[in-house]
């Protein structure tokens, strides 16, 4: 029999239990490439993961380092085989509520995690079609664009290029104007993606902006720019904050406006790590609150 004193302290521990139960976080999932310098990459998926409260994990497909004198990009990409266990540690291992890529450095990674993704049915499933590093110009492999087509936009819920990366996928040359990125997105919609938002850093002559199309409306959310060069991190930290709010059960457009929302606070309090890059500040929204 319980003594009183037994008893209470069984329904508070019944009590904590429940309480942990409903504490669990959402969980969202990153199959991307490591940046050393922490700014872009798993490194500010994962914090951002974390800024918007949802239990991260990655899969690494790529280690890139960088040249201290000059800042060019050695790029290393992991063994397939190694990508495809750490995948299956969390699917089927664990479970994710969502899930977004970064960058997939061959067309063979390509394929084999869209065929992974394909298999698994993850929910909520974002494509961020990285094909340059900041500070370069040129795609980092040219050959993968149609593999991403192939493989990936058709079981995106959501893809996010850049302006570069959207022509790209687009088949279209540099995106100079407001209806040139709106015929991209339609372009790309048509590969089978079911919403395609561009990141538009440089194109309007004084502000920046994300387009949410969904194969119907076009949706601009826009801001002055902020005067800064330190913008390192601002794509990925985009797409992950985008990927946790729709883990947490944001619509698309809930989540767009959020994302957008915290690369411009993280964007206000960024700052230089050397001479060469500086990333967004990961916390500025929550301080800002």
């Amino acid at each position: 029999m319980f003594s009183p004193v037994d008893f209470v302290y069984y329904l508070v521990t019944l009590r904590e239990i429940g309480q942990q139960k409903m504490m669990v976080p959402k969980k969202a999932l990153t199959v991307a490439g490591s940046d050393c310098s922490g700014g872009a990459g798993i490194q500010a998926d994962l914090k951002t993961f974390q800024e918007r409260d949802v239990y991260g994990m990655s899969v690494l497909t790529v280690l890139v380092a960088m040249r201290p004198e000059n800042w060019n990009h050695v790029v290393w990409p992991v063994d397939l085989e190694m990508i495809k266990n750490q995948f299956r540690t969390i699917l089927p291992g664990i479970g994710v509520d969502a899930a977004k890529t970064g960058m997939l450095p061959t067309v063979d990674i390509i394929r084999a995690v869209g065929e992974l993704f394909a298999e698994a049915k993850v929910g909520h499933l974002l494509i961020d079609p990285v094909m340059v590093c900041k500070g370069t110009s040129e795609p980092l492999f040219p050959e993968n664009t149609r593999a991403m087509i192939e493989y990936l936009l058709p079981i995106a819920e959501v893809v996010t290029p850049n302006t570069f990366e959207a022509a790209q996928l687009a088949g279209l040359e540099e995106l100079k104007s407001e209806k040139e990125v709106e015929e991209a997105a339609r372009r790309i919609h048509r590969l089978g993606c079911k919403n395609v938002v561009i990141k538009v850093a440089r194109v309007l002559p004084d502000a920046t902006a994300d387009l949410l199309y969904d194969g119907k409306t076009f949706t601009w959310f826009r801001e002055k720019r902020i005067n800064t060069t330190w913008t390192h991190g601002a794509g990925c930290s985009f797409s992950a904050c985008l990927t946790a709010e729709l883990a947490k059960g944001a619509s698309v457009h809930q989540a767009c406006k959020t994302a957008h929302d915290f690369v411009q606070a993280g964007l206000l309090s960024s700052f230089a790590l050397n001479q060469h890059i500086g990333p967004i500040y990961h916390k500025a929204m929550a301080k800002n609150a």
